[in-house]
């Protein structure tokens, strides 16, 4: 079997995410739990299945600017040239929520995290979906994360819908997450 998924995989998740469901996907580094940002009801899940409080937050990860920008506030252009010298790529930036972000994706912060992603199977998921779909590591709190399907299963069992096969990125661990205002360095990536 290829480690890129087939084309219908990739439409199921896609439906999985649409129908409210919670899923496991590869990501730069790890395996990810994702869902639609939109739906609190599959972000509640997701958190639940976590075991993870909601007020630290969730990163959201996309395909391209629109899928982030209406969670966002409007930021100057030169903070926006910032993001496009690091986007897409393995780089989350803190920015500031729009007043309607919901806090079951920013938690208690003033600010969402997001990132435009450079792995090329999330990019496509996102595509498919026409949105951000949000991105935790696929652990339970404390633990290790997932670096396989086995790993997943293990972990998780039923308790999430559809687990997207494929190639993990390069990263050795989690992506570096930086402010967007201050630029400073919040969680440096895993060398």
């Amino acid at each position: 079997m290829s480690d890129f998924p087939s084309s219908w995989r990739l439409h199921n998740a896609a439906r999985w995410v649409k129908a409210g469901g919670v899923i496991a996907y590869p990501t730069e580094a790890v395996f990810g739990l994702g869902c639609d940002p939109g739906n609190r009801a599959a972000v509640t899940r997701l958190l639940a299945i976590k075991e993870r409080r909601v007020e630290k937050g969730l990163i959201l990860v996309a395909s391209d600017w629109h899928q982030l920008a209406h969670w966002l506030e409007d930021i100057p252009a030169a903070l926006r040239q910032r993001l496009d010298r690091s986007w897409p790529g393995p780089v989350t930036w803190l920015i500031p929520a729009a007043k309607s972000c919901p806090a079951w994706l920013r938690g208690k912060h003033a600010k969402l995290a997001v990132r435009i992603t450079d792995h090329a199977l999330v990019r496509q998921l996102c595509r498919l979906l026409d949105s951000a779909i949000v991105s935790t590591s696929a652990n339970r709190s404390g633990q290790r994360p997932a670096r396989s399907l086995l790993e997943v299963r293990l972990q998780f069992g039923q308790q999430i819908d559809f687990i997207l096969p494929g190639p993990l990125g390069t990263l050795a661990g989690p992506t570096e997450i930086r402010d967007l205002e201050s630029g400073r360095v919040i969680r440096k990536q895993a060398g």
